[in-house]
């Protein structure tokens, strides 16, 4: 369990973009999922909505039909997890890292007990360093953009032990920003998930807004 931790640990940092896709369900979770894949995006985050009472058994098939359908082109992970019932349900549908909008103690500790990458949310310096004391392998720095690369750089100075992610306002002009402030990699949400575009059926900007991003994920912008 601890190789497939480290390895999926070290697939994030070598892919380094993670789509997030929230609301998406069925056929249209899967084509999107294709198309980004075709565009070179091998992270996905399918998130948990809290608000909907059924989320648990949306989310779980989520996972589970993308892992079935993609697995050998993306690793899917989970988002928005706030409870250690959403990490069994996550886990047991084939999701790879766990990631939350906030510092748990208990979800982290309990992520990591079940030999899965944590990735819990944090904004300020105490709630990154306790991230990382309770065993989270990344810090998701959210929101990213409303704190600001200048702001981040300042922290990074004390905490450079810690590996950053940053998720919120992250998109094509400003991805490769956060790479060279120092930052290991970061989520994009409506980039890759616009709900026109869905409505659409364009999947092939998606393709070719993937490429962008793989791109810079790979040094090659």
């Amino acid at each position: 369990m601890q190789n497939m931790t480290a390895n999926t640990a070290q697939y994030i940092k070598e892919n380094k973009a993670i789509a997030i896709i929230r609301r998406v369900y069925g056929d249209d979770l899967l084509n999107l999922a294709r198309a980004l894949a075709k565009g070179g995006i091998r992270l996905m985050e399918v998130t948990f909505d809290q608000a909907d009472p059924d989320c648990i058994q949306k989310t779980s098939r989520a996972i589970e039909s993308l892992c079935d359908a993609i697995g050998g082109d993306m690793v899917i992970g989970a988002g928005t997890v706030m409870s250690t019932r959403q990490v069994d349900a996550a886990i047991a549908a084939g999701a790879r890292y766990i990631i939350s909008p906030n510092t748990s103690a208990r979800v982290i500790t309990y992520t990591k007990e079940k030999g899965v990458v944590s990735i819990p949310g944090a904004m300020t310096p105490s709630e990154m360093a306790l991230a990382h004391d309770c065993g989270a392998d990344f810090v998701k720095v959210f929101p990213a953009r409303d704190l600001g690369v200048a702001y981040m750089k300042n922290v990074m100075a004390p905490l450079s032990h810690i590996q950053f992610i940053a998720t919120g306002g992250v998109g094509a002009s400003n991805f490769a920003e956060y790479l060279e402030a120092g930052f290991v990699g970061a989520g994009i949400g409506g980039f890759l998930s616009d709900k026109n575009l869905l409505k659409a059926g364009n999947f092939d900007e998606f393709t070719r807004r993937a490429k962008i991003l793989a791109d810079v994920a790979a040094g090659k912008e």
